[in-house]
């Protein structure tokens, strides 16, 4: 018998797609191994999850047409509703918590939605504002209109930043009344399509992949000022895609000297050696995802966890400390993964 930590995965997935809904896992010591130990199903496609800072509720987007946010209680195994869905824009691929509010990135609608989060983590019936975003990119079918895929607090805490593929931009806000305010809008490349950030953990530099290219976009990030400077590119695989190639997650690891993207379509991590204090990026190389269209990865105490969408797995990863390069430690059948989020 494997001895759990006592932390605790978990996991969204696409009901719609046959997907189980949120699943909790135990994380185990030896390894970071999972075994499902309940769920909750009753929240049509929980694609998005984001845990609070007491790690007490747990949050999970509806990405459907309408779109909507539940809070859920996590007090056992089965993680309980707490309070009615609340209503945000259309199609919500992410969400963030940012002074006092949950945030939610709306595909479909082009927006991003705030919602008060009260005391007891609880979410108020109404969301209290949204910024809408405008503008287009040359991509004829997937750039038409604003797409914002992601949005979270910097490290800083001070701002809120949204990511818009549609749009190829990225957005510093803030709120003022509960109501998302932009404070500057910053372009990359036309036609990149950047899909998701992170931050280095210095605060001093961010990292956006672009799911229309190949490619990570090295930006430097000033959080006094909230300015965001793209410096350049660092392609995530060594020569074009053989067929599609949609980058899609990305994350940096704690000590700073790696970061790693999950490309669909090619199905591989990639490995890219943090250099110049985190003002450049190197690729290392690629590995398999260990299963079909990876759509999102997380990292936990050396432990790379990805969830394979189409495959309906999520795989776990050894990492390497001194290179990065994952090595592949196991999975769990679950159909239409979407995220892991490990608290």
């Amino acid at each position: 018998m494997v001895a759990e930590s006592g932390r605790r995965a978990f996991i969204g997935s696409y009901t719609a797609a046959g997907g189980p809904g949120i699943v909790v896992a135990a994380v185990a010591d030896d390894g970071g191994g999972l075994t499902v130990l309940g769920g909750a199903d009753g929240l049509p496609d929980p694609s998005y999850l984001a845990l609070s800072p007491d790690g007490r509720t747990l949050y999970a987007v509806s990405e459907t047409t309408d779109g909507a946010v539940a809070a859920y209680r996590l007090d056992g195994d089965k993680p309980e509703p707490a309070g009615p869905r609340v209503a945000v824009g259309g199609g919500p691929t992410h969400l963030g918590l940012y002074d006092g509010h949950l945030l939610t990135a709306d595909y479909g609608s082009g927006s991003v939605t705030a919602v008060p989060v009260r005391a007891d983590g609880t979410l108020a019936p109404a969301a209290s504002g949204v910024l809408r975003h405008t503008g287009s990119g040359p991509h004829n079918r997937r750039q038409q209109a604003p797409h914002a895929h992601q949005v979270q607090s910097d490290p800083s805490g001070r701002w809120a930043v949204s990511v818009d593929l549609g749009t190829d931009s990225v957005r510093v806000c803030t709120l003022a009344g509960g109501v998302p305010v932009l404070h500057r809008e910053y372009a990359l490349r036309p036609g990149s399509g950047p899909r998701h950030l992170t931050f280095h953990p210095s605060g001093a530099y961010a990292y956006v992949v672009n799911e229309l290219t190949p490619t990570v976009t090295v930006c430097r990030w000033d959080a006094a000022e909230g300015v965001l400077t793209p410096l350049g590119e660092t392609p995530v695989l060594p020569g074009a895609p053989a067929g599609d190639g949609y980058p899609s997650g990305i994350v940096a690891s704690p000590d700073g000297r790696h970061v790693w993207t999950a490309t669909r379509g090619e199905d591989v991590l990639s490995v890219l050696a943090v250099e110049a204090g985190g003002a450049e990026l190197r690729l290392v190389g690629t590995v398999p995802c260990g299963g079909h269209w990876p759509r999102a990865l997380t990292e936990a105490d050396g432990v790379l966890y990805v969830a394979n969408e189409r495959s309906g797995d999520i795989t776990w990863f050894a990492l390497e400390p001194a290179t990065g390069l994952p090595r592949r430690a196991g999975s769990l059948a679950l159909p239409a993964a979407s995220c892991v989020l490990v608290g």
